[in-house]
């Protein structure tokens, strides 16, 4: 049986994020520091969102 090291960065911060949301854990439960690539990363996967992309606008119903 393998044991990750605990203190080796996560493969895939993204993937991470979104199995963490997945698992219902909360957005504040990110694991990384302020200001880290990592944090970017695990946010990115949790919201399904690239941080360098805004939002969408709104549908325009007309």
């Amino acid at each position: 049986m393998s044991e990750k090291d605990p203190h080796r960065p996560p493969d895939d911060a993204i993937a991470e994020g979104a199995r963490a949301r997945a698992q219902g854990r909360p957005r504040d439960a990110c694991p990384y520091p302020l200001n880290s690539p990592e944090r970017t990363e695990w946010l990115e996967g949790y919201d399904g969102t690239p941080a360098d992309r805004a939002p969408d606008g709104p549908l325009d119903k007309g």
